[in-house]
């Protein structure tokens, strides 16, 4: 969330951000609305500073024996006791809707940011690897799976529908053994610190890491009112909620292997083949808490961090800056890592990486405490995926895809695999 201070100071960079980003200004009836939740601040204030001076003023009225005087201002007190009620109601009412508009506003991106409207803006920062070279074609995961006989889509869509997957045998052991790879990395190498977090959690928690009020329709909400995570970044994020850090404790690093849960809303037709795009679907997240000034290369070391997962299993990707109108709502700054998929013969995305400021914060009121005068600032907040554990899974099968049909186990993941070296065919 911004500040409406900043806003009302930077009215023209914020449209000009705004504008970056494909939206319309809305400096103006934001401050107009600020204005009027002031003003009545204001006259809220007056009239209760009037209500106890009149309320003072009966007292000496009395004593003087002054008893038209005291029952005018009597007459005064009531009406400002009238009055007020309906006063507080007003001001709870625009604050509120300063709020929620505030809550709606997308965060400002860094001036290094490209500019651009969507995906065909976003900028190559760095190739690294190269594409497998065979003798066979390339084949796409599904088609892989199922002909191992280790992925089963018509089971799992008789059991939850579309959009989810079974997997089996030595695909499950896989996918198993690329979480706990990448969670021993993290942990092991990394300096993060491993998390098992709630997998549901209340309304103030994703509205914190700015899930909501915008993106409800992306979400699935239980019957009791709580939501699935989308991602662990959720909890993770909110476990500095409203609390105050002592600054020399910075940075924070949390990471956590979940499933992760999400509707698709707007994905309608988009990957129904296969395990692109699920409802549900494991993760492997990196969270930091820093300072002010420590959060710009946090971003560098983490998304390096998430490199270096896909280095280790030998994947061929790159590196993209999105551009300020393919960014998420949250993000001042996004890298996206896109692994080569030979299947579809073009890179996916399979991590985002991102800096948010103190945008989140404010949201959470999560703050910080400098040693040197006990004041407090909001903490920046960052976080990435390290990586999702099923597009890696997607990866690995169609770049290790061998001429007879079996997939060959990357070296760093046989310590997983109990020593299995090829993944074939289901007896």
């Amino acid at each position: 969330m911004l500040d409406i201070k900043w806003i009302r100071e930077n009215a023209a960079k914020l449209d000009d951000a705004l504008a970056k980003r494909g939206a319309e200004p809305l400096s103006a009836p934001l401050i107009e609305l600020d204005e009027r939740r002031r003003a009545i601040l204001s006259s809220l204030q007056e009239m209760q500073t009037r209500r106890n001076a009149a309320s003072k003023e009966i007292g000496a009225a009395m004593a003087q024996k002054n008893g038209e005087l005291a029952e005018k201002l009597k007459a005064e007190v009531a009406e400002l006791k009238n009055a007020l009620p309906a006063a507080e109601d007003e001001s709870r009412r625009l604050e509120a809707e300063l709020t929620d508009a505030l809550s709606r506003i997308p965060n400002i991106p860094l001036e290094d940011v490209p500019v651009g409207p969507d995906e065909t803006a976003n900028a190559v920062t760095r190739i690294v690897g190269s594409r497998p070279q065979w003798n066979h074609g390339p084949v796409e995961h599904f088609e892989i799976g199922e002909a191992l006989g280790f992925m089963d889509f018509e089971g799992a869509a008789r059991i939850a529908g579309a959009r989810f997957t079974i997997l089996k045998g030595q695909l499950a052991r896989l996918e198993r053994a690329l979480g706990q790879f990448m969670l021993d990395l993290h942990t092991q190498e990394h300096g993060y610190t491993e998390v098992q977090p709630p997998l549901l959690v209340r309304d103030d928690a994703m509205y914190g890491t700015g899930q909501l009020p915008k993106f409800a329709e992306d979400l699935f909400r239980t019957t009791d009112g709580r939501w699935l995570i989308p991602t662990a970044e959720v909890p993770l994020t909110n476990m500095v909620r409203e609390q105050i850090l002592e600054a020399e404790k910075l940075p924070l690093r949390f990471t956590a292997l979940t499933p992760c849960f999400r509707s698709e809303a707007g994905s309608a037709g988009r990957d129904t083949r296969g395990m692109l795009r699920q409802h549900q679907f494991n993760k492997v997240e990196l969270v930091s808490i820093t300072d002010a000034e420590s959060s710009i290369d946090e971003h560098e070391r983490m998304t390096a961090c998430a490199e270096e997962v896909l280095k280790r299993l030998g994947l061929h990707y790159r590196v993209m800056t999105l551009c300020t109108g393919d960014m998420g709502f949250g993000a001042r700054k996004t890298y996206d890592l896109e692994v080569w998929l030979p299947g579809q013969d073009t890179y996916r995305e399979i991590s985002s990486c991102s800096v948010c400021g103190d945008f989140q914060a404010r949201r959470m009121n999560a703050r910080y405490r400098l040693k040197e005068d006990k004041t407090t600032k909001f903490v920046h907040t960052l976080n990435g995926s390290g990586v999702a554990v099923g597009r890696a899974l997607i990866a690995v099968i169609e770049n290790y895809l061998n001429e007879d049909g079996s997939v060959t186990v990357p070296d760093v993941l046989l310590p997983y695999m109990g020593g299995l070296r090829r993944i074939e065919k289901a007896a």
